[in-house]
C-alpha cells in the first residue's frame, strides 16, 4: 500500500513538475474541479492513470505491494482537493509516503508521461491538463530521491 501511495504521488508530482501556469485569478476556486468533471470526471482520470502506470513495465514494480483501492482512493482525494472540490486528501505527506522509495528524475517523467497519455485519453482539454500539472509540480522536490 506504501508504494501505491508513493507512486500516485509521484504521478501527480510529475504531472506537476511538467508545468506550473496556475488557474486564471478571475475562475471561481472550483473551476478546475468542474473542469475535470467533478467527482465522476476525477474518478474515471485516476482510473484510466492507474490502468496505464499497472500496464507501464517501466514502474509498475514500485505498485506491486500496494492497495490498488487505497490508492485509488487517496489520489481521487488529491485531485478533488488540489481542483477545489469538497474533498480532504487524508493521506501521508509526500514525504512519507515515497520515503524509502528512491524514486528518480526517470522514474517520476514516467509517471508523468502516463498521466498525461491519461488525460489525453480521457479527452481532457490541454489548457486543463496545463493546470492540473501545475497544481502538483511543487511536490516533485518531495518524491523525488527520497
Amino acid at each position: 500500500m506504501k508504494r501505491i501511495i508513493m507512486l500516485a504521488s509521484v504521478m501527480f508530482a510529475i504531472l506537476c513538475g511538467c508545468a506550473s501556469t496556475p488557474p486564471p485569478a478571475a475562475q471561481p476556486s472550483d473551476a478546475l474541479y468542474r473542469a475535470l468533471g467533478e467527482g465522476p470526471g476525477i474518478e474515471r482520470l485516476v482510473d484510466v492513470a492507474l490502468r496505464r502506470i499497472h500496464d507501464d513495465l517501466r514502474i509498475n514494480l514500485f505498485f506491486e505491494n500496494t492497495d490498488l483501492l487505497d490508492l485509488r482512493r487517496l489520489l481521487i482525494e488529491q485531485i478533488c482537493e488540489a481542483s477545489g472540490g469538497p474533498c480532504t486528501y487524508s493521506g501521508r505527506s509526500m514525504e512519507e509516503a515515497h520515503s524509502g522509495m528512491y524514486l528518480s528524475e526517470d522514474d517520476f517523467a514516467v509517471f508523468v508521461e502516463d498521466l498525461v497519455a491519461a488525460m489525453n485519453e480521457v479527452g481532457m482539454a490541454a489548457e486543463t491538463q496545463t493546470t492540473v500539472l501545475g497544481l502538483f509540480g511543487p511536490m516533485k522536490p518531495q518524491i523525488i530521491e527520497q
